[in-house]
């Protein structure tokens, strides 16, 4: 799909004066351009009407209208995305926003848990033949890994996949008693939806860490609801991966807890191996 911003960025060198005015008009005023008329825009941006025509033919548009249909698909990524964020660029103000952010979101999703499900999934997870965790984009690929990273020590046999056919293949190769690990920031992941549904055609149980009502939480068995709004600020991460995080360790703790000796036992091995090839004593953390 053809980026009007993209090319404005390209031949922004290029214009005159009045082009750009508008320029500058359409990052900032996106959504006014889209409900205007040529003379509307014209007199905003205090240019003649034949100004904008050019302009249009500049950023490669025949005309107007389909100036105003590409604009329009600009707006519908998010007009945040075009503006500039007025918060402090102070180090320790962006520290200290952060920071609330970080609690924020661990309040939050601790607020909205179902703790039916968590327990639920703790027992699917706990005696679990194999343990595969599903995850594809930023937040979700991480957390995957993580989960790989958290579960293996607890004596739980522990696959991390975050290549779409990967996931097919090995949801083909499950049976009754194994258990899927999902995580989807969006929930519409269609291609780990097909993947999940090949799980569950062949006897595996489906956790989902993910938006509710969405494709991927509609076909899970367990569904550990997720669902935090993105702030605005589009230069910062998204907080959703602290939940994420938060939502994992709360599960690889009650697991441990759950398998008692089985995962005291593996944990003493780790740690064992470790002590005789790297640390000189137990109090470094295991593994991490």
């Amino acid at each position: 799909m053809r980026d009007i911003l993209s090319v404005l960025q390209q031949i922004e060198p290029e214009l005159s004066k009045s082009e750009r005015i508008l320029a500058s008009l359409l990052r900032t005023e996106a959504d006014f351009i889209v409900n205007a008329g040529i003379t509307d825009v014209a007199e905003r941006a205090g240019v003649s009407p034949p100004t904008v025509t050019r302009f249009c033919r500049r950023l490669g548009c025949d005309s107007f209208t389909a100036f105003k249909v590409q604009v329009a698909q600009v707006t519908f990524a998010g007009t945040r995305y075009l503006a500039v964020d007025a918060a402090s660029a102070a180090p320790s103000d962006v520290a200290d926003s952060l920071l609330v952010q970080l609690q924020d979101a661990a309040v939050k999703t601790r607020q909205t848990l179902d703790m039916a499900a968590i327990d639920k999934a703790v027992d699917a997870i706990s005696g679990a033949g194999l343990l595969a965790a599903f995850g594809a984009g930023g937040t979700s690929s991480m957390i995957s890994d993580e989960m790989q990273n958290r579960f293996f020590r607890l004596g739980l046999r522990t696959v991390s996949i975050t290549d779409h056919a990967m996931q097919l293949m090995q949801a083909a190769t499950l049976s009754a008693g194994d258990v899927v690990l999902a995580s989807s920031v969006s929930g519409r992941n269609l291609q780990m939806v097909r993947a999940l549904e090949a799980a569950k055609t062949y006897g595996a149980t489906v956790i989902a860490l993910t938006r509710p009502d969405r494709p991927v939480s509609d076909l899970a068995d367990i569904t550990i609801g997720i669902d935090l709004p993105e702030g605005d600020n589009i230069l910062r991460p998204s907080t959703s991966r602290f939940a994420f995080l938060y939502v994992t360790d709360l599960l690889a703790t009650l697991v441990a807890m759950k398998r008692g000796n089985e995962a005291r036992e593996s944990l003493r091995r780790v740690k064992y191996q470790l002590s005789n090839s790297r640390d000189p004593d137990d109090k470094e953390a295991l593994g991490d």
